[in-house]
């Protein structure tokens, strides 16, 4: 199994609209052959000792997936371009962390 995390940089003042898009898209990548787990979160604040500052422009999508291949697949799903498009105006970046829980 894989773990990514997506931290998605969001243009000023547009987190509630991307967010209420993504709410759309969940059940669609969840029912995906190989998705374990889609979850959109935002920062929260504490007095946690190594925690950046909170980012009120910042979305990050934890997701888990049976393997790379399946991961691949979500990525050119015609769901996820529409997606894209569709946040495309709101969005400033996007970054990808694909982990493994296998350490060797």
């Amino acid at each position: 199994m894989i773990c990514v995390i997506a931290t998605i940089e969001l243009k000023e003042g547009c987190r509630d609209g991307f967010l209420a898009v993504f709410r759309e898209l969940v059940p669609k990548v969840l029912a995906e052959e190989g998705c374990v787990e889609y979850v959109p979160m935002i920062d929260v604040p504490t007095e946690l000792p190594g925690q950046p500052p909170v980012d009120e422009n910042v979305v990050t999508v934890v997701e888990k997936w049976s393997s790379v291949a399946a991961l691949e697949q979500h990525l050119m799903a015609p769901h996820m371009g529409a997606f894209r498009e569709q946040t495309q105006s709101m969005r400033r970046g996007v970054t990808l962390r694909v982990l493994s829980s296998e350490i060797q």
